[in-house]
């Protein structure tokens, strides 16, 4: 699932490119939406709200409307110019297109597309918790969410959107080794094995905000390949050179891989379970090579 930092990006590539654009054209291949024609509109911004995008209109038939859309696993949006060719999927993947004079807007594989009333947002995304790279974060409302349920486990908190938005399977994953505990530490328990709730937070933010204008997701600072993170989808930790150690988090279907070194990061962790155990053997063998 993309992260909080690649959502924004998205947001933000998109405003620069739609702001004060007339709609010439719209297609939605959405069942629900299948008959919908914006055409006319005007699109007024491109918000990203954690992990979810606002795409709202003025005028013309969308006046007052907003498209939300959500990436979820591998949702993506791609820009066009007129005559180019359109490479981010094939046509069946295709959920949106938004046409403007000299460019196509395309979205592939959106699993959320959804029209609701801009002054009806909250409906979709208020339930989020503070936003790591919103205009209004609020770090101590996301240590309080986070701290109310002291008996979770640090990694499954943090990706709870209702708690702090924003934060994916990479972040949590290295936010927990850079704070030293282990995901599975319990958040009632940080401070015993040398952190804090706070602490995990600022990390968190920091990490997001510092990739949020690049499409390369370092957390180690560096841009080699195969050195962007400390052990998210590593062998061995960056630091130490111990092997790193997978299992997983969360209950299915948002179960998630939890990669920890168990020298440099603190607290319970399970039984260890090779990747490959856990994922489809197509992934385990292209992707993934603990």
């Amino acid at each position: 699932m993309p992260e909080g930092d690649t959502v924004w990006l998205a947001g933000k590539r998109l405003h620069a490119a739609l702001a004060g654009s007339v709609l010439t054209g719209c297609d939605f291949r959405v069942p629900t939406l299948a008959t919908t024609d914006l055409t006319g509109s005007t699109i007024t911004a491109v918000v990203p709200r954690g992990k979810h995008l606002l795409t709202r209109f003025a005028g013309g038939p969308g006046d007052g409307l907003t498209l939300h859309t959500h990436f979820r696993m591998d949702g993506t949006w791609h820009l066009y110019p007129d005559g180019s060719t359109w490479r981010g999927g094939a046509d069946h993947q295709i959920r949106v297109v938004l046409r403007t004079a000299g460019l196509a807007v395309v979205g592939y594989r959106l699993p959320v597309v959804e029209l609701v009333a801009t002054a009806d947002e909250g409906d979709v995304v208020g339930h989020l918790g503070p936003d790591v790279l919103g205009p209004g974060w609020d770090p101590a409302e996301a240590v309080r969410r986070l701290a109310a349920d002291p008996d979770r486990m640090i990694g499954d908190a943090l990706l709870d959107q209702r708690l702090i938005a924003g934060l994916g399977n990479i972040y949590r994953t290295e936010t927990c080794y850079l704070t030293g505990v282990t995901p599975f530490t319990p958040v009632g328990a940080l401070r015993e094995h040398g952190t804090t709730l706070e602490r995990v937070v600022a990390v968190g933010q920091r990490l997001l905000d510092l990739n949020k204008d690049r499409s390369l997701q370092s957390t180690t600072g560096e841009s080699r390949r195969g050195r962007y993170h400390w052990v998210f989808e590593q062998r061995g930790c960056l630091r130490c050179g111990t092997r790193v150690l997978t299992a997983t988090t969360g209950v299915a279907p948002q179960e998630r891989i939890a990669w920890w070194c168990p020298c440099c990061q603190k607290g319970p962790a399970p039984a260890p379970v090779p990747v490959r155990q856990i994922l489809p053997p197509t992934l385990g063998r292209t992707r993934y090579r603990p």
